[in-house]
């Protein structure tokens, strides 16, 4: 099947000519709106991306990571030292990036799964990893360590070095965004896609039938990796700054996750859907708390709507959404 076939096979017109209206909007949107709601529409991409990303990983072959934030951090440190140190702009330094992120990713699944680690203990090992790395850039003055790295931004405007404003970030986002969507429906459509179900369903048969596991549970976890990893470039460029508290914390992990979890696992829609309503309404919950004076109100919200999915929406926003609006889209 071409690749052409793949990607809109049982796919309805409808829904085509809402995805061409959305992407037309999302296209013209710098042009109407202001530089706040701007930054908003910036992080409802940034984290519909990402959760793309770790939805291959989790919603596709059923492998809990809950130290995402390594490969981000590490596409961010790599892309800007290279950049810092020799002048390499950053959609050279990406390759390297993804490369040090697949190569990481390809250390912790490898052991993950040649050990037959899965689930907590599997997700406890990313954590654990990512807590090593940041121990790590702590101390390589290479990266700034614990001090930080920061990149120049006294520079002319150049896109191709991501020196620029935020309309130049939001269409580079826009554009991974797109693309990570486009790739997802591509790998649940491939024979690939259907090893990850398979193996996420039950990897006892997949082996039984002759499924490689422990490869393609690599390949899932490389590819995310990979993709993380261009997140962690971008963001390392949009904010000109990495420390290594945040850059490996825990609590960027777990943001990372988040849209999936609330949109729906194992769907292309669901980590949209999911960054919207975590960001918009977190940025509304954040302006109500700094106008109220009530620190941590953002934090709250998160919880509150976890729990509140896990109780009443346990698959997800989208699914039940798209039930009701007659798309057919349900995990898989």
């Amino acid at each position: 099947m071409t690749i052409h076939r793949r990607l809109l096979s049982g796919v309805a017109p409808r829904i085509l000519w809402m995805l061409m209206g959305l992407l037309a909007l999302l296209i013209a949107a710098p042009y109407f709106i202001d530089k706040y709601a701007l930054s908003v529409l910036i992080l409802i991409l940034y984290f519909a991306y990402v959760g793309q990303a770790w939805n291959i990983m989790m919603g596709f072959a059923g492998e809990l990571s809950l130290g995402h934030a390594l490969y981000a951090g590490l596409g961010g440190y790599v892309a800007a030292g290279l950049f810092t140190h020799y002048g390499l702009g950053p959609w050279a330094g990406v390759f390297a990036a993804a490369a040090a992120a697949a190569l990481a990713g390809a250390i912790v699944g490898y052991l993950g799964f040649r050990f037959s680690l899965a689930g907590v203990y599997f997700a406890l090992l990313t954590i654990a990893f990512g807590e090593f790395t940041r121990i790590a850039f702590d101390h390589l003055d290479w990266f700034g360590g614990s001090a930080g790295l920061f990149l120049k931004v006294d520079v002319a405007p150049n896109p191709f070095d991501l020196r620029g404003g935020p309309v130049l970030f939001y269409y580079v986002i826009l554009a991974l965004a797109a693309a990570a969507f486009v790739l997802s429906r591509l790998l649940l459509e491939s024979r690939l896609g259907r090893y990850w179900l398979a193996i996420r369903e039950d990897a006892e048969a997949a082996q039984a039938v002759g499924v490689p596991v422990l490869r393609y549970k690599l390949m899932a976890v490389m590819i995310s990796a990979a993709l993380t990893s261009l997140a962690g470039v971008w963001n390392a460029f949009y904010y000109n700054n990495l420390f290594p508290e945040t850059a490996f914390g825990i609590g960027r992990s777990i943001e990372i996750t988040l849209a999936p979890i609330i949109g729906g696992l194992g769907t292309l829609f669901g980590p949209i859907v999911g960054a919207v309503v975590l960001t918009g309404m977190g940025e509304a919950f954040t302006s109500l708390g700094d106008t109220l004076g009530i620190p941590g109100i953002k934090q709250i919200f998160y919880g509150l709507a976890l729990l509140i999915i896990v109780m009443y929406r346990p698959a997800g926003i989208w699914p039940w959404l798209s039930e009701r609006l007659g798309l057919g889209e349900r995990p898989r």
